[in-house]
């Protein structure tokens, strides 16, 4: 009972915070790495020691918005402790792994539009077209995209892509790093490219109360996807000095070789 009280609780709260966006025609985009913020409390780790991404940006970046992200960190940190987390982990007990993988393939193969919209604008036409092929063929021998054929068999590969890739492509700076709430990382330029993402789902335009369904339907894939990495966070509290600093490098650090990715065309 008390598992189902804390499923329905997270439903609620994603679902109000995702409607507020759907009221500025923005459904929620897709989560990327939501509701991970820890506060900055961590074991210190032997000398020389450095967690992946740290260090990469925390001495050279300004961060006028800091306190704001420190405390969405810890307000994120707390709604994965008492929500989030113990939901996936009893997801995970009753989902074995490969029906849990099977349904982050489901969620990846619906979220086709953004990224093939996404291939257009930034000119990158060959891998607009195996998107095309992939949702093809996923949708059908994949069985609704709960398998991937289209890399297994066809070595049709998923790049990720999203609308603040192609801002980036077209010149537009990061600007501030920012910390949302239940999203975790982003920056300014990335959290508009969210809005920009979700508001490309047509299915928001024609059926009636879909953004509700789709609060729902992204609550449902980040239980899911925590569950697949329910001690993702264990080793940056164990070994980081600087939490916050550890995460922002992280996420910056993965957005600049993603950008690189774009700019190169490959």
């Amino acid at each position: 009972m008390i598992w189902k009280l804390q499923l329905a609780g997270f439903l609620v709260i994603v679902a109000s915070g995702l409607s507020a966006c759907a009221s500025s025609q923005n459904p929620a985009a897709e989560p990327r790495g939501s509701v991970i913020a820890p506060d900055g409390l961590a074991a210190q780790r032997s000398p020389g020691e450095q967690l992946a991404g740290e260090g990469v940006y925390s001495e050279e970046r300004v961060d006028p918005l800091e306190p704001f992200n420190q405390a969405m960190l810890t307000f994120n940190r707390k709604a994965d402790d008492w929500v989030l987390h113990p939901v996936a982990a009893k997801w995970a007990y009753i989902m074995p792994e490969p029906a849990r993988a099977s349904v982050s393939r489901f969620f990846k193969n619906v979220g086709v539009i953004p990224r093939f919209a996404n291939d257009l604008f930034q000119l990158q036409f060959k891998q607009g077209g195996t998107e095309v092929a992939r949702f093809g063929i996923n949708s059908t021998l994949g069985v609704g995209g709960l398998f991937d054929p289209a890399d297994k068999w066809f070595g049709l590969k998923q790049e990720d892509n999203d609308f603040g890739l192609t801002l980036a492509k077209y010149g537009v700076g990061e600007g501030p790093y920012v910390v949302l709430p239940l999203l975790g990382p982003s920056t300014v330029r990335d959290a508009l490219g969210g809005f920009a993402d979700g508001a490309m789902n047509p299915v928001n335009y024609v059926v009636s109360g879909a953004p509700l369904y789709e609060a729902v339907a992204k609550a449902f894939a980040a239980v899911n996807a925590r569950s697949e990495s329910l001690g993702t966070f264990d080793d940056v509290d164990r070994y980081s000095i600087d939490f916050y600093g550890a995460v922002q490098d992280a996420y910056l650090q993965r957005r600049k070789k993603e950008e690189n990715r774009v700019r190169s065309g490959e």
